[in-house]
């Protein structure tokens, strides 16, 4: 399906987000569920501005300086996610060396190999949590995204989990590991279970992470990295992202 939206449209962004969505949903990786979801995400977008905070700058740094420290960091994907931004999940995956794994709440086989297929394509050499390989049972939970990969989510110490439901991220905390979501409502379980909250869209959050990344590699940065995590405040940057969405509710409206 090609996606031909004019460049000058005021809504060029949005509308062609929503249309690689929909391409994701036609070739099985979105579940419609999925779409839903989308559309609640990009309201709080709206009331950010549709661009990516100071404070959403810093979580990224400290994120990437999370991954870049952990042991054993992996990378959790559902539909949404390989139907946005598979390339950048690759890129930030190859940068901070960490695995990618799928995970789903509406877990089937046909969808599971749609995004195994989509990462491939994208670069990625291994995929984990694909049919049998999720194996593992995270306690607490009663959902499918219960079952994991022992050799990723389930060992991980570090884990990304982009667009998830906080259940789940609750369970990854309670197990030990640092959580590390990108969530734009900074109000959601999720947002407020992870050490490290990313309250940005998506398409902009992980590029971002890549570039910290690139820029924190140096050896010689392990300290300033060490330094970002330990000073990180999620509830600070909870607030501060809640403030933001404040002041867009009372702003003056935009022509579109």
């Amino acid at each position: 399906m090609d996606i031909n939206i004019p460049s000058n449209h005021p809504r060029a962004k949005s509308l062609y987000v929503r249309e690689l969505l929909v391409r994701g949903f036609k070739n099985g990786l979105v579940a419609p569920e999925g779409l839903i979801a989308q559309g609640r995400g990009e309201s709080f977008d709206y009331l950010l501005g549709e661009k990516t905070s100071k404070v959403a700058q810093i979580s990224a740094r400290a994120a990437s300086s999370a991954l870049l420290l952990a042991k054993c960091p992996v990378l959790s994907v559902n539909g949404n996610v390989a139907a946005l931004c598979s390339n950048e999940i690759v890129d930030l995956s190859n940068i901070v060396n960490a695995p990618i794994e799928v995970n789903l709440f509406y877990r089937n086989n046909n969808r599971e190999r749609a995004i195994e297929k989509q990462l491939k394509e994208s670069g990625a050499k291994i995929v984990l949590g694909v049919g049998s390989r999720a194996s593992a049972i995270i306690p607490e939970l009663q959902s499918e995204r219960r079952r994991v990969d022992p050799n990723g989510l389930y060992k991980a110490d570090t884990v990304l989990i982009p667009l998830e439901d906080g259940d789940r991220a609750k369970a990854f905390v309670n197990m030990g590991k640092t959580v590390i979501a990108i969530d734009l409502n900074p109000l959601s379980r999720t947002a407020r279970s992870a050490q490290i909250t990313i309250v940005d869209n998506i398409i902009r959050a992980i590029p971002r992470m890549i570039a910290a990344a690139k820029q924190l590699m140096d050896k010689n940065n392990k300290h300033l990295m060490e330094r970002l995590v330990k000073e990180f405040d999620n509830r600070e940057n909870l607030l501060e992202s809640l403030r933001l969405i404040q002041g867009g509710i009372g702003a003056r409206p935009r022509r579109y």
